[in-house]
C-alpha cells in the first residue's frame, strides 16, 4: 500500500464530523462517506437526472449518475499518483452533483430565476442541502453526517452572501483559502470528465460533426494520430479512439503538472496547501487546449437549436411547477408541506430539485393536461 503524502488528507488531520460517530470498524472514515453517499436516495435519482440531453432522447447518452462515476475513475486514478486521500476523492466526486436539478442547467437556471426573490438557488449549495438535511436515512440525526473534508469538497463555488452563513465551511470562500488537494482534484475531474464526454454525446446524437471537430486543436491531434495507426477505422471507433487519447493526454498533463506545483511549494500539511496558490492544474498549453474545447462545446453544442427547443421546455416545466405548487401548497406531498410561508419557497424548490426528468416532466402532466390525473 502507498503511504499517503503529508499533505494529503487523513482521519488524524481530518476536522471530522457535526456530530460525533464512534469510529466504523474495517473502513475508513471517508469509505464511510462513500457508502452513506451511495446508499442515498439523493444519488439513486442521479440514473434518471442528464447533462445535456433530456433522460427518454436516448439510452446512451450520460446520465449524472454515469458522470459521476466516471469523474470518480478519473480523480482517484490522479491521487493515487499523488499519494492523495484516494477514498475522499472518491467521495466528493460521487456526491458533487447531488443537488442538480432536473434537466441539467436549464433546469437549474429556471429554478434560479423562480428562488430570485427567495435567495436564490445554487446546485453545490443544494448538494450540501441534500448531504447536510434533506437524506432522511439515519435514527441520530437529518442527512448524512459526512466528514469536514467531504462537505468541503462537494461544494465547490458559493457566493460570499452563501459564505456567510456557512460557518466554518463558507470562511475559505470569504479569505479566499484553497480547499484540500482532494477537493481540487474533484472539481479539476469533474471539468476534464463532462468537456470529453459531451463530446462523445454530442456526436453520437449527431449534433457535432468528425469534421466541425476537426477545428478544435485537441480532438484533431489524437484523430490524426489514430489514423496514421489505424488508416481504415470506421467512424465509431474512431471516435471512441480518439476521446480515449484526448482523456489519457488530458490525465497525464494533470498528475504531472499538480506533481510540478507540489513540488515547487511544499507543502508539509493540509494547512499549508489551503494557504498556497491552487495546486491541481493543467498546465498552460493543455489549459489553454481545454478552454479552446469548451468554447466549441458552447457555441457547436450547448447553443445548438434543437438543445435550445429541449432547454426552452425544460425551463417552462420548472417554471411551471414552481409557480403551481407555490400558489397552492396543497399539491406538494405532505413530507415538504408548512405552515411557515417564509420556508415555502425553499421546500417547493427541494421538492423541484430532487425530480428525476421523466418524473418533473410526468409531474407536469399531473398538474397541467387534463387527461392526466
Amino acid at each position: 500500500m502507498i503511504e499517503p503524502a503529508v499533505y494529503a488528507v487523513n482521519a488524524q488531520n481530518s476536522r471530522g464530523r457535526r456530530i460525533r460517530e464512534a469510529a466504523p470498524v474495517g473502513r475508513s472514515e471517508f469509505q464511510r462517506d462513500r457508502d452513506r453517499i451511495i446508499h442515498s436516495t439523493a444519488f439513486r435519482r442521479l440514473e434518471y437526472k442528464t447533462q445535456v440531453f433530456v433522460n427518454h432522447e436516448g439510452d446512451l447518452f450520460r446520465t449524472r449518475l454515469t458522470h459521476s462515476l466516471e469523474v470518480a475513475q478519473i480523480a482517484r486514478s490522479v491521487a493515487r499518483s499523488l499519494r492523495l486521500n484516494e477514498d475522499l476523492v472518491e467521495a466528493i466526486s460521487l456526491a458533487h452533483d447531488l443537488g442538480h436539478t432536473p434537466f441539467g442547467h436549464a433546469g437549474q437556471d429556471a429554478l434560479n430565476l423562480c428562488m430570485k426573490p427567495h435567495g436564490g438557488f445554487e446546485h453545490n449549495l443544494q448538494s450540501l442541502r441534500v448531504v447536510d438535511l434533506l437524506e432522511q436515512r439515519y435514527a441520530a440525526f437529518d442527512g448524512l453526517n459526512l466528514c469536514f473534508e467531504t462537505r468541503e469538497g462537494i461544494l465547490k463555488h458559493c457566493s460570499l452572501k452563501h459564505a456567510r452563513l456557512l460557518g466554518d465551511l463558507g470562511r475559505r470562500f470569504i479569505n479566499r483559502r484553497r480547499p484540500s488537494l482532494e477537493a481540487q482534484l474533484a472539481n479539476l475531474a469533474d471539468e476534464l470528465a463532462y468537456n470529453n464526454h459531451d463530446v462523445d454525446d454530442g456526436l453520437r446524437s449527431g449534433l457535432l460533426t468528425i469534421e466541425q471537430l476537426s477545428e478544435v486543436s485537441l480532438f484533431a491531434r489524437h484523430k490524426k494520430l489514430v489514423l496514421v495507426t489505424y488508416p481504415k477505422l470506421d467512424a465509431r471507433r474512431l471516435v471512441h479512439e480518439t476521446v480515449r487519447r484526448m482523456i489519457s493526454t488530458l490525465v497525464v498533463d494533470l498528475t504531472r503538472q499538480t506533481a510540478r506545483n507540489i513540488r515547487h511549494h511544499a507543502p508539509q500539511s493540509v494547512d499549508d496547501v489551503r494557504d498556497a496558490p491552487p495546486l491541481v492544474a493543467f498546465s498552460v498549453a493543455l489549459e489553454k487546449q481545454q478552454l479552446e474545447l469548451k468554447h466549441f462545446l458552447r457555441d457547436h453544442l450547448y447553443r445548438h437549436y434543437q438543445v435550445a427547443r429541449m432547454t426552452a421546455k425544460a425551463r417552462r416545466v420548472v417554471s411551471e411547477l414552481f409557480d403551481a405548487f407555490l400558489s397552492d401548497p396543497r399539491l406538494l406531498p405532505p413530507q415538504y408541506q408548512t405552515s411557515k410561508d417564509a420556508e415555502r419557497p425553499r421546500m417547493v424548490a427541494d421538492y423541484i430539485a430532487g425530480m428525476t426528468d421523466r418524473y418533473a416532466m410526468r409531474e407536469h402532466r399531473r398538474l397541467f393536461a387534463v387527461d392526466e390525473i
